[in-house]
């Protein structure tokens, strides 16, 4: 109940017309990152759980079955908490199956992309299933965002578009390894396609707005800097990692940055928020 009237109050109507200068950028600030923490909430206490259960599990539970289990809780107590709506819910699982497909393939013995060192009873195909719900914190992310900031989108591409360009992109992860690594090129069209759109936000009583693209590459670095800290942490490794751990490539950023737009375009599309979305005639 906390956190539904922490909701309320962030994104009730304000009017504060006598804010201005360092103080109005100080208010609108602080209120910006009170909402992204708060539309990072599952993801928050996920990365939380990575790094306070300790590698050798716990009372002899493997440390995978854990993060498992306390994603499971996390997001259970948010649906039964009314923080996530049921068809929100379908969206973050479709996240999850997504993801996990991806585990699965990169994970794979012909393509050994990155790998899961420890023990799990949660392993299926060698990926533990704790692993989609990264991939869902995502979808998570996006979805809170977009109704705490009251997200608007102007000049969106038509749907159609929108969508080819999500498959590629996800097709593109598992066909890079065969057929060669497009993704500069499907990068090149989503910039096309992308270019005049821009997403208005309200972190407070002002409507502000950004180039959609600037906005998949910020989350994209985010998520990348998480993925260092889970590496670090050795929730997976990467083929260079075995040896010490090392910084993940910075080319990472821009898969992420892709994945972003997929994630960006099926919460478009399974959220029904095509009324707040601008598609020109």
């Amino acid at each position: 109940m906390a956190l539904l009237a922490l909701d309320n109050w962030l994104i009730q109507t304000k009017s504060h017309t006598g804010l201005s200068g360092f103080r109005r950028f100080l208010v609108e600030f602080g209120y910006f990152g009170l909402k992204e923490a708060r539309a990072c909430l599952f993801a928050g206490l996920f990365f939380a759980a990575v790094f306070l259960v300790p590698r050798a599990g716990v009372a002899g539970v493997p440390r995978y079955d854990l993060l498992l289990l306390i994603a499971l809780f996390i997001q259970g107590w948010m649906l039964l908490a009314k923080l996530e709506t049921l068809d929100e819910l379908k969206a973050i699982c479709l996240f999850h199956l997504v993801g996990f497909a991806l585990e699965v393939f990169k994970t794979s013995g012909s393509i050994q992309s990155w790998s899961y060192p420890d023990f799990a009873y949660t392993k299926l195909f060698g990926v533990p299933l704790f692993s989609g719900f990264m991939y869902a914190a995502v979808g998570s992310y996006i979805i809170q965002a977009w109704r705490l900031f009251d997200l608007r989108i102007r000049h969106h591409p038509p749907y159609w578009m929108a969508a080819v360009i999500a498959l590629l992109i996800y097709g593109n992860f598992f066909t890079h390894h065969f057929w060669g690594d497009y993704r500069w090129y499907i990068a090149a069209c989503l910039a096309g396609l992308y270019a005049r759109s821009s997403v208005t936000f309200r972190p407070y009583d002002r409507d502000r707005s950004m180039p959609l693209l600037l906005a998949f590459l910020l989350i994209g670095f985010f998520i990348w800097v998480a993925e260092n800290i889970s590496t670090f942490f050795s929730l997976w490794h990467y083929p260079n990692q075995l040896g010490g751990w090392s910084a993940v490539h910075v080319g990472k950023w821009s898969a992420w940055s892709l994945l972003v737009v997929m994630t960006f375009t099926i919460v478009a599309n399974l959220k029904h928020v095509k009324e707040r979305i601008h598609v020109p005639d």
